[in-house]
């Protein structure tokens, strides 16, 4: 499968810097290899903390 890096960048609500924006397959193993979430998980406003933790997502979304 082709990665659409240039549409997925259109909708990526992350806020970092890093390699991996627009490769969304890259993004969520980083992530889940961490026990995290990537951005599009979360609302705008805790994206911009950083938090990626599972945690984090379940006390946003009570």
């Amino acid at each position: 499968m082709k990665c659409k890096k240039e549409e997925n960048l259109k909708d990526c609500p992350c806020t970092y810097p890093c390699d991996k924006k627009g490769l969304c397959c890259e993004c969520i193993k980083y992530h889940r290899e961490r026990g995290e979430l990537p951005a599009c998980y979360f609302s705008k406003e805790t994206e911009k903390n950083y938090d990626r933790s599972i945690e984090k997502f379940v006390e946003e979304n009570k």
